[in-house]
């Protein structure tokens, strides 16, 4: 069966990605779309503010990717928001009836960010410890560490140290069996399993991998069949030898809800925890960023940042990558005055105080006289569900997180839901006393200046 439009355009982006700095991926490239696929053409859409710059700087690499991964023969074009091309293949075109090993591929399909590398790590007095054990455990799977649990604050490094593990073993495994997903991607595939009456098929995908690396571990609360699956699955791998690594914004026994039965268990190997990165190593950060991206910003720069940004190697490349592209499409050069203007414009002078999802739904918890737990849970009483939706308000406010991420950190909701509840909040805020005389407590308790 020919390849669907968008399984196409998964592959160039992929090839995208390799062949793009960061910074300039995620200005000039993440924002394209697939408009259609008609023949040996691709038509890429762009949004009107950066596409006659997309087509002047990027038609060349946009024909090396389609070539690459479409059609050596193929043509591309930039086209704008509005164009149409009736009869050509859209990228919303139906894919039922893929067989399963085109499924199973593009479920695997760049699944492993080639850029998380342990030699593109940074090492500093708050990681090197997990380092030093994710690196171990690469190098002797199942034997030592076996499980790692890595642990901490989001955007330090944990997801990297997952993504190392699995690009060392892809490259020296010697064939070793590699299997990546996230709890949401666990639970999806085990929810859709079940329904498919196809349970067989999902265990063996993850239990006869070599490497199971599992990311976002938290999000097990407040799904108790997911976590019933995980168990199994859990015992499966160690009992059968293979290695389990794991990461977690929160340490195993404060994760809601989860069983004494799997903290024991994730603390049978080694537990690390990892801290955001000093400033030596901030500066260390970007400084290797700006190099593997090509980007010319002068020491004192980057001091600037580090300075200003001190949450998570996150924020930093963010901070980085706004300042540039600011420089870039101002045609102005970068100077510590031009930092110091751009975060303060974009907020980021709030960064020093950024919190985390857990830490908003304490205190939401605390303001609204509710158990923390039922703000994860399915619980509909009033005062939990104004909680909640005034938690979802503050993370949207407050975080780096997107929708999705809201949601799954605040019991697994969808992203639908969150964008509901943000709307809601902020409605309220400007007719009801009691909700905004509550998020402006809740944003001072958070360190955050009320409005």
């Amino acid at each position: 069966m020919p390849a669907q439009p968008a399984e196409i355009w998964d592959d160039i982006r992929a090839e995208l990605r390799r062949e793009t700095p960061d910074f300039k991926f995620h200005i000039w490239i993440e924002p394209l779309q697939l408009a259609a696929v008609h023949g040996r053409t691709v038509y890429v859409r762009a949004p009107e503010h950066i596409r006659t710059s997309v087509a002047e700087r990027y038609l060349p690499l946009l024909r090396r990717a389609v070539a690459a991964r479409f059609d050596k023969r193929a043509t591309v074009e930039v086209v704008g928001s509005g164009w149409e091309s009736p009869g050509a293949e859209t990228a919303g075109a139906e894919t039922a009836g893929a067989d399963p090993a085109s499924a199973e591929r593009a479920h695997n399909r760049d699944r492993l960010n080639p850029k998380y590398t342990f030699d593109q790590f940074v090492i500093g007095t708050g990681n090197r410890f997990a380092h030093a054990a994710a690196l171990a455990a690469a190098e002797l799977p199942g034997h030592s560490y076996n499980p790692l649990f890595l642990h901490g604050s989001p955007g330090i490094g944990k997801t990297h140290l997952l993504h190392a593990v699995g690009n060392y073993i892809e490259r020296f495994g010697a064939g070793l069996r590699v299997r990546y997903a996230t709890i949401e991607e666990f639970t999806s595939e085990f929810v859709e399993a079940v329904r498919g009456k196809s349970t067989s098929d999902f265990k063996q995908r993850f239990r006869s991998a070599d490497v199971v690396l599992i990311d976002d571990v938290q999000f097990l609360s407040g799904r108790a069949r997911t976590r019933e699956e995980f168990f199994h699955t859990f015992n499966a791998l160690l009992d059968a030898g293979r290695q389990l690594v794991m990461t977690s914004d929160r340490a195993p026994e404060d994760i809601p809800g989860l069983e004494d039965r799997l903290i024991e268990r994730f603390r049978s190997g080694l537990v690390v925890e990892l801290d955001a990165p000093e400033l030596e190593a901030r500066c260390a950060i970007l400084a290797k960023r700006a190099r593997l991206d090509a980007v010319d910003v002068e020491p004192e720069v980057l001091a600037e940042i580090a300075g200003q940004v001190t949450t998570s190697v996150r924020a930093l490349e963010g901070a980085l990558i706004r300042v540039v592209a600011y420089a870039s499409l101002k045609d102005e050069a970068a100077t510590p005055g031009l930092v110091r203007h751009v975060l303060r414009r974009l907020g980021e002078d709030t960064a020093r105080n950024a919190c985390g999802i857990g830490e908003i739904l304490d205190a939401a918890a605390q303001e609204f006289g509710v158990e923390r737990e039922a703000l994860v849970a399915r619980d509909r009483r009033p005062a939990v569900a104004t909680a909640r939706q005034v938690a979802m308000y503050l993370a949207r406010e407050l975080t780096e997180h997107s929708l999705p991420e809201i949601g799954r950190g605040i019991g697994g909701r969808n992203h639908t839901t969150v964008l509901h509840a943000v709307n809601r909040v902020s409605a309220a805020i400007q007719s009801d006393d009691p909700v905004r005389s509550a998020v402006d407590n809740l944003r001072r308790q958070l360190g955050q200046p009320s409005s």
